[in-house]
């Protein structure tokens, strides 16, 4: 264990990724299961990447919080009080609908990253390159899901 005292921003920005990443996995995996309408297979695909992407991220992120001695917290009260995403609706989702939403989703999750990255890297510079890699990821996802609509 670490002899010094964790400093707030790490403990800050690694949770607040951790709740985000955890919450985007779960609507990822409602919306998965509640898809319907054209393109439908390639967007039931392509949610089982993204999810697999982003549960790999939470699971990094919790174990680096762990390695700097903080201790993660992604029980679901944690991850319902304290998630920056949007609700999700209940019921059959639209495959345009859910593309739309899970890019601004995943956009948004790797937006609330970047704005602590500066901050992060002047006291950790390991946890801001974990940081750095997960929401490189995820803009790569959101700009796969713009990438495959007509508009």
């Amino acid at each position: 264990m670490p002899t010094t005292t964790l400093p707030a921003i790490v403990e800050t920005s690694l949770q607040q990724a951790l709740v985000d990443l955890v919450d985007l996995a779960l609507q990822g995996k409602q919306a998965h299961w509640n898809l319907h309408g054209p393109h439908f297979r390639s967007v039931h695909l392509q949610l089982d990447e993204i999810i697999a992407e982003v549960r790999a991220g939470s699971d990094e992120v919790a174990e680096r919080l762990v390695a700097v001695g903080g201790t993660p917290d992604a029980r679901a009260a944690t991850v319902a009080e304290g998630s920056g995403l949007p609700r999700l609706d209940g019921g059959p989702l639209a495959t345009d609908k859910v593309i739309r939403m899970f890019e601004e989703r995943l956009q948004g999750v790797a937006d609330r990253i970047k704005e602590r990255l500066d901050e992060l890297d002047e006291t950790d510079h390991l946890s801001a390159d974990l940081l750095i890699g997960i929401a490189r990821g995820l803009e790569k996802q959101a700009w796969m899901l713009r990438a495959s609509t007509s508009d």
